[in-house]
């Protein structure tokens, strides 16, 4: 028969010799194991004095629970790499194409960009660009229906030299205006830490979840 202490330290090294994430051959011998005490338990016990299985039924209902856990990470894990994949195919055929992007911040190298603004109620609209020195480029936007309010900013008429600029649209009264970017996507990567990232002309780096639009590629916006 098993003695007590040998169940203890059974149960000890399924508590703590293997890792639910990593080992699983270890989970499955922890098992293997198990079930061997379990029946050596019951076919050495004294029939007078029959041992209480309960604590290796217990533990074999948690090995079976890593076990099943374990399983569902593995398959989790396998499906968020297939839908990565396949994010990064779709993005990638995207390279070329006009995108709308909702950004706080362009990316100036001498052409003009296209941007516009969804106006909650009509009226006039300031919008600002401020570089890296701290100073402030403004472009009034006069009176305009409320709606979709398209604008250029013109580097050359602002005095903008090339690089970062950050963006924000204020209506008269104070208000903040999200701001959208037209630009063509120039090419996807993928970040360190695994995420799609597309590179957008007048805007530069931009996560796929900012793109609010997608416009065609120039080729058959010129056909339309």
């Amino acid at each position: 028969m098993l003695t007590n202490n040998a169940i203890a330290g059974a149960n000890n090294t399924a508590a703590t010799g293997f890792d639910p994430v990593s080992a699983s051959a270890d989970v499955s011998a922890n098992k293997d194991m198990f079930t061997k005490l379990l029946v050596a338990q019951i076919r050495n016990q004294d029939p007078l004095a029959p041992s209480d299985p309960s604590q290796f039924v217990n533990q074999l209902s948690q090995l079976s629970q890593t076990e099943a856990l374990q399983s569902l990470s593995k398959t989790t894990s396998a499906s968020a790499s297939v839908l990565q994949s396949m994010q990064v195919l779709a993005m990638g055929g995207q390279v070329g194409s006009q995108v709308t992007v909702a950004t706080d911040r362009v990316r100036v190298d001498g052409k003009a960009i296209s941007a516009s603004i969804n106006l909650p109620s009509a009226g006039a609209t300031n919008v600002v660009l401020t570089g890296a020195d701290g100073q402030n480029h403004s472009v009034s936007l006069p009176f305009h229906a409320a709606g979709t309010r398209g604008f250029t900013i013109d580097p050359g008429a602002l005095g903008l030299a090339p690089g970062s600029y950050a963006i924000a649209a204020r209506t008269t009264e104070g208000a903040a205006v999200g701001v959208e970017v037209a630009g063509t996507v120039s090419s996807v990567r993928l970040s360190g830490s695994g995420s799609v990232v597309l590179q957008v002309e007048g805007v530069g780096a931009v996560d796929p979840a900012a793109i609010t639009g997608f416009n065609g590629k120039a080729a058959e916006l010129a056909s339309n």
